[in-house]
């Protein structure tokens, strides 16, 4: 037995290769901003709001121009400021002034309690209303208020597939807004009618004959 298991204990031979063999690419930072284990931190949390803020839009872009195409009267996403500023008499100016405002006052809070995590739980910090705020310390999964159904209360296993799944998504929503932005610039209509356009023609109505994205064969 002693034997065996020295034996056991031996290398495989050179010309086998490794039973569990590393992953062809192991991380994917082409701009190497993890280098920085501090900066990473912040990337990482901001990469998660982007996210959750990208689905939200992606949600909006695509709802608003399903409606418009329906015959709703519901404006395309870009057109939508001006819609609302024709249709309330509040100038576009007055509205995107009172969002930098209270944006600007949740954002200085979202940062506080990332550079000290619970920070925004202390008396005096938010009208009375600190103990709403605790936080989990983790600022990109603060829960309590921010997560009405409960789902990071799950397994282990469970949140962090649900972590997983976010960010993928979240991923995904920010490259789907830029698209949405660059197809505009191409043609002038939203992703619903673009979309309706190229199913019924999809030689006739492409990303090769818009003449913006492609514009050396025009």
């Amino acid at each position: 037995m002693r034997g065996l298991a020295r034996v056991s204990r031996r290398p495989p031979p050179a010309h086998r290769p490794p039973p569990s063999p590393p992953p062809p690419f192991p991380s994917f930072d082409p701009a190497n901003l993890g280098a920085d284990p501090k900066a990473l931190r912040w990337y990482a949390h901001a990469e998660v709001i982007h996210g959750r803020w990208a689905m939200l839009g992606a949600a909006g872009v695509v709802g608003t121009s399903a409606l418009h195409a329906a015959g709703t009267g519901v404006p395309e996403w870009y057109d939508a400021g001006k819609v609302s500023a024709e249709n309330t008499g509040i100038p576009l100016s007055s509205l995107l002034v009172v969002q930098m405002i209270l944006m600007h006052f949740v954002e200085i809070k979202r940062l506080e309690d990332f550079k000290k995590p619970g920070s925004q739980s202390e008396s005096g910090s938010f009208f009375g209303f600190e103990s709403s705020f605790k936080g989990t310390g983790d600022p990109s999964y603060p829960g309590g208020a921010f997560d009405p159904l409960g789902l990071a209360s799950g397994p282990p296993a469970v949140v962090d597939a649900m972590k997983t799944r976010e960010i993928k998504n979240g991923r995904l929503a920010m490259v789907a807004c830029l698209g949405f932005a660059g197809q505009h610039g191409a043609q002038p209509d939203g992703p619903i009618a673009n979309l309706a356009r190229h199913l019924a023609n999809p030689p006739q109505n492409c990303f090769a004959t818009n003449g913006v994205s492609l514009p050396a064969l025009f």
